[in-house]
């Protein structure tokens, strides 16, 4: 009989075998910075809606075609780099008013798990906005079919939506109408749009 030391073993060794299909199976792809941004749309004095978005956005993806339930995202967001067409108001989003950025300057996500169903993938993860961390839902579209671009690098494309409350990520500063509205609301719709490198 095999000593107890011998078993774990042998144990151990066919655990790794068994994983080395989904292992073959996963590739690494980085964020392209140039080509993928973050949107943001806010309701503004309860009116209409006022749209930004984050130009430096950075990350990794472990993909995993045969399961892509098996597969991992983390990606960083530079809250510097938010742009909504208006100076003084990116400067007030930058401001301890809103996301403090020399406090907090980045935004990050990293994901727990993924599912999939009727031909769509939520991404479900911890969220982490001015220095509080909650989880929440991406609802994704792709990626798509891999292709080459002209300079021999394998590319896709994903995209993902969610809409979170502000307040939830202590983003609590805000002004009242004489009617009541608030100037900002505070659901905020999330669309990201990225374009993943394949690593080499």
């Amino acid at each position: 009989m095999l000593k107890a030391a011998q078993r774990f073993g042998v144990v151990s060794a066919i655990a790794l075998l068994a994983s080395l299909p989904a292992l073959a199976q996963t590739s690494t792809w980085n964020i392209d910075p140039a080509h993928s941004t973050a949107q943001f749309t806010v309701r503004h004095l309860g009116i209409s809606n006022v749209t930004g978005s984050f130009t430096k956005v950075t990350g990794t993806i472990a993909l995993n075609d045969k399961d892509l339930t098996q597969s991992q995202v983390s990606a960083s967001i530079d809250v510097n780099s938010v742009d909504t067409r208006v100076e003084a108001r990116d400067k007030d989003l930058k401001s301890p008013n809103f996301f403090e950025v020399e406090k907090y300057p980045t935004i990050e996500f990293k994901s727990k798990k993924i599912v999939s169903g009727g031909g769509k993938l939520q991404v479900i993860g911890d969220l982490t906005i001015h220095g509080t961390t909650r989880e929440v839902t991406l609802d994704v579209d792709g990626p798509t079919p891999e292709l080459t671009d002209p300079w021999g690098n394998s590319r896709r494309g994903i995209s993902a939506t969610a809409t979170i409350n502000r307040k939830d990520f202590n983003l609590v500063y805000n002004k009242l109408l004489g009617t009541g509205e608030a100037v900002v609301g505070d659901n905020v719709k999330i669309q990201i749009d990225a374009e993943i490198v394949k690593k080499k």
